[in-house]
C-alpha cells in the first residue's frame, strides 16, 4: 500500500479522511479484526470502531468491497468502477439493552457494532454503517418509512437481558417494507469473561445469518422464487445459483455456471458469483462433468482471478485460488492463500469449512483440518450437506473411517465425489458389501468419473491423502 499516495480517500463531494482514519481504512481493507487494528496503531479497539462508523459515513460506503475500492483508488491501483447495487441491503439498529447498569449497555453497544462490522465483511450483501444506525435508536419507529429511508429490505434488531451470572440475547430479523418477522433466535450465555462472551455471541449471530444457507439466504431464495423469471435480478441469480451449486450433482453444477453467468452479465462486479463460479468449474474438472477438463480448469483460473481483483480480500476467493494454485502445481501459493483465507476469514464458518479440506487434501498442514471443521460446525448449527461432505473426506483422509462414513451419508448423495469417499472409506473398514454398492452405483451415474481424475482435478496433492484414496481405490477396484 502507497502510503505517501493522495490522503483523500474519498469522492469529491466527500470530506477526505484523516491521517488516523486512512491508516484505520487500509488494515480494514486489507482483512484486518479492529482488535488487531487497535494493536498495529496502538488504540483501543473501541476507538477502531469509531473511526470505522466515521469512515463509512464520509465515504458513503457500505461494505468492504466499496471500502478496499476507495482505498485501491487512493493508493493508484486501478479497480473496475462498481455497478449501482441492485442487492438487498441489511440495516442493523443497535441491541436495546434491559439493564440499568452502564457496563451492560456498553456491551450492548460493542456487540452491535461487532455484528454490522462482521456483516460488512462475510455477508453477500451490503450492511448500513453502525453510526447510521445508531443515530436512529435500538428498534425503527416506523418499520416502512425507516425501511425507506434507510433503502433497507431487511432490518436486524435485538434486545439484552443480563444479571451476574447469565446473559440472554434475543435477535429479530424483520421484512423492513411491514415489519413482519422473517427470523428469530435467543442466545442464552453464561457470564465469564466480557469480551470473550462478546466474540461468541457476534461469531454464532453472523454465521447463523451470513452462511451459504444462513437465515438471510433462505429468505432471499423464497422470495426470488416468487418472481418472474424475466424480472430476476444479478443477485437473485447468485442465490439461485449458490443452491443449485450445493447439490454437487452434474445437472446441478451446469445450471449454477448458467445461473453465475447470467449473475455475472448483468452486474460483473458481483464477486461472490464470481468466486462461486470458479468453484462450480472445479467441481466440473474434478468430477469430470465435463469433456475438457483442462478447459474446465482455464474458466476456473479466470473466474477466481476475476474475483480476486474485485476483492483480493475475500476469504472464498482466496481459498479456491489456494485450490487452483495446487491444481497448477504452484504448492507455494496454495500455502500463500490458504494463509490469507485464515487471516481473512477465520469467524467464517463457511470458509473455515473450505480451508479444512483445502487443508487436508490440497496443501498446508492436514493435521489443521479437522479442527478446522469442527470449528466451522460450532459456529454455523445450520451446517449445510456439504459441510458433512467435506468433513467426511478429511476424516477419511485422517484413517477415521466409520466415522467419515456416518458424515458423508448426511452429505448429498448426488455427488460423485461423495459416492467415491463412501465406496473408499467402506473398503478401508472391510464393508466389502457396502463399498460394492457404492462402486455400482458410481459406474451406472457416473461412468466418465475416475479416482485417478479426481486427484488431478480437485486436486488431491497432500501425500499422504493421495496415498489413503489410491490405497482404498485398489481395496474396490475404482480406476
Amino acid at each position: 500500500m502507497n502510503h505517501n499516495a493522495t490522503p483523500a480517500t474519498s469522492s469529491p463531494s466527500s470530506p477526505a479522511l484523516s491521517e488516523r482514519e486512512r491508516a484505520v481504512a487500509e488494515k480494514f481493507a486489507a482483512g484486518l479484526t479492529y482488535r488487531e487494528i487497535g494493536e498495529a496503531l496502538f488504540i483501543a479497539p473501541s476507538t477502531v470502531r469509531t473511526h470505522l462508523a466515521a469512515i463509512y459515513e464520509k465515504l458513503g460506503v457500505r461494505n468492504k468491497v466499496a471500502l478496499a475500492a476507495h482505498v485501491n483508488r487512493a493508493a493508484g491501483v486501478d479497480v473496475p468502477s462498481l455497478l449501482p447495487d441492485t442487492r438487498p441491503v441489511l440495516a442493523v439498529f443497535p441491541i436495546e439493552c434491559l439493564n440499568s447498569e452502564e457496563r451492560w449497555r456498553r456491551f450492548a453497544d460493542g456487540l452491535s457494532s461487532d455484528i454490522t462490522i462482521d456483516l460488512g465483511r462475510y455477508a453477500d450483501l451490503p450492511v448500513i454503517a453502525f453510526h447510521t444506525m445508531k443515530s436512529l435508536g435500538s428498534k425503527p419507529a416506523d418499520f416502512a418509512a425507516d425501511g425507506k429511508a434507510l433503502g433497507a429490505t431487511y432490518i436486524l434488531s435485538g434486545q439484552l437481558r443480563a444479571d451476574d451470572t447469565r446473559i440472554r440475547l434475543t435477535i429479530e430479523l424483520a421484512d423492513a417494507r411491514n415489519g413482519v418477522s422473517l427470523w428469530s433466535e435467543r442466545y442464552d450465555r453464561p457470564v465469564e469473561d466480557i469480551f470473550a462472551l462478546q466474540d461468541s455471541l457476534t461469531e454464532t449471530v453472523i454465521n447463523v445469518l451470513a452462511g451459504c444457507f444462513g437465515a438471510i439466504a433462505t429468505i432471499g431464495r423464497n422470495a426470488v422464487r416468487r418472481k418472474p423469471p424475466a424480472s430476476l435480478r444479478a443477485y437473485d441469480l447468485y442465490l439461485l445459483g449458490v443452491e443449485q451449486h450445493n447439490t454437487f450433482s452434474r445437472a446441478g453444477n451446469a445450471e449454477a455456471i448458467r445461473l453465475f453467468s447470467r449473475a455475472l452479465e448483468l452486474d460483473p462486479t458481483l464477486v461472490r458469483a464470481w468466486t462461486e463460479l470458479a468453484y462450480a468449474y472445479s467441481i466440473e474438472a474434478g468430477n469430470c462433468f465435463g469433456r475438457d477438463p483442462r478447459g474446465s480448469i482455464e474458466k476456473w483460473r479466470a473466474a477466481v482471478e476475476n474475483a480476486i481483483r474485485l476483492d483480493p480480500y475475500d476469504s472464498s476467493a482466496c481459498n479456491c485460488l489456494g485450490d487452483l494454485m495446487g491444481c497448477l502445481g504452484d504448492f507455494d501459493a496454495a500455502e500463500r492463500a490458504y494463509q490469507r483465507v485464515y487471516q481473512y476469514g477465520s469467524n467464517h464458518a463457511d470458509t473455515l469449512a473450505l480451508l479444512s479440506g483445502s487443508k487436508a487434501l490440497v496443501a498446508g498442514d492436514p493435521a489443521e483440518a479437522i479442527p478446522l471443521m469442527e470449528r466451522a460446525m460450532r459456529l454455523n448449527p445450520l451446517a449445510p450437506p456439504w459441510y458433512f461432505g467435506m468433513y467426511g473426506r478429511v476424516l477419511f483422509c485422517a484413517g477415521r473411517h466409520r466415522e467419515a462414513i456416518a458424515a458423508l451419508r448426511r452429505s448429498t448423495l448426488d455427488s460423485p465425489n461423495v459416492l467415491m469417499f463412501l465406496a473408499l472409506a467402506h473398503a478401508a473398514a472391510s464393508e466389502d458389501a457396502e463399498a460394492a454398492g457404492f462402486v455400482a452405483r458410481l459406474r451406472a451415474e457416473f461412468p466418465d468419473f475416475s479416482v485417478e481424475g479426481f486427484i488431478s482435478g480437485y486436486p488431491v496433492t497432500n501425500p499422504d491423502a493421495v496415498k489413503a484414496i489410491r490405497n482404498a481405490a485398489k481395496l474396490t477396484k475404482l480406476g
